[in-house]
């Protein structure tokens, strides 16, 4: 077995299963009475996102790690899941539920910032006692930049051939393109080539990425950040949001101006990063949100 395939196949094995409204959702959790951390990632992406910064925390916070109906699930969702944006952050409300993990501080990263702008509002499920927005989705930027506009565009393809559009990704040349994960890591992309696998194997996976797409492209069409965003000075708890000083997809002035508009927000700006904090500064992610979550 090759070094990604041992890597796919031990983190496979660290995950578990819930069966929720929409389907079956499979999570990390490493347990632990220490305050609960709910993390959450973005499109084509799935948990072990979170891995290295899960690493870096696990120690003396319970970290739960869902892997969302994004596109880079291994379970398809049932037929009639609601999959879009507010569909998935009430589906994060009933995981939260049922696992019964009390008040939580969410963290998002890419779009799933912005599921945290969403639930932040209290009405959809989930009351957060604090948060953390890493270089996410925010205001108009929503499909964020070229990435986000290409892939939400390629949803407008058929299944089947969203398929073959996905197969390009297989090729490392094209995930390093501006309109792929070029932007969005500088050193994560044996982690994003296990991301693509699900929906060039599955053709359910395909189909709810479809879905999932079609409905963003709706929701940005609405406006849904900008009206989240009139929401957030609402949120009275701390609130952290971590910015990439170099991303080239989430613009480096939304995340003081999301701080700004927090009434208990803090900002820290990252170095040597694009948009997934994560992956390539996963030790300074874990440090900010400790010294956070401490203070």
């Amino acid at each position: 077995m090759s070094d990604n395939g041992e890597r796919e196949k031990v983190w496979s094995e660290g995950m578990t299963q819930v069966e929720l409204s929409a389907g079956t959702i499979e999570y990390t959790d490493t347990g632990g009475d220490g305050p609960v951390l709910v993390l959450l990632h973005g499109l084509m992406m799935d948990a072990s996102l979170w891995d290295e910064v899960i690493a870096g925390l696990a120690a003396d916070h319970r970290c739960v790690a869902p892997t969302l109906p994004f596109g880079a699930h291994r379970v398809a969702m049932r037929a009639d899941a609601d999959l879009s944006l507010p569909g998935i952050a009430r589906l994060v409300a009933e995981f939260c539920e049922r696992l019964e993990l009390g008040q939580v501080t969410l963290v998002g990263n890419d779009t799933g910032g912005a599921l945290v702008q969403l639930l932040m509002a209290g009405d959809l499920g989930l009351a957060p006692g604090r948060v953390v927005l890493a270089s996410c989705d925010a205001f108009d930027n929503f499909p964020p930049g070229l990435t986000g506009k290409t892939l939400v565009a390629s949803g407008r393809l058929a299944p089947g051939m969203f398929g073959v559009f996905m197969q390009q990704m297989r090729l490392r040349p094209v995930r390093r393109l501006p309109i792929a994960f070029g932007w969005l890591t500088k050193r994560g992309d044996a982690v994003v080539a296990r991301w693509i696998r699900p929906v060039l194997s599955q053709a359910g996976i395909r189909r709810d990425a479809v879905r999932m797409l079609r409905s963003l492209r709706a929701s940005a069409r609405a406006g849904l950040l900008v009206t989240a965003a009139d929401r957030l000075p609402e949120f009275k708890g701390p609130a952290l949001v971590v910015w990439a000083i170099q991303d080239r997809v989430m613009p480096p002035s939304h995340g003081p101006r999301l701080a700004g508009l927090l009434p208990e927000g803090r900002l820290v700006e990252v170095s040597d990063s694009y948009t997934l904090i994560p992956l390539d500064q996963p030790a300074r992610f874990a440090s900010v949100v400790r010294e956070f979550m401490s203070s």
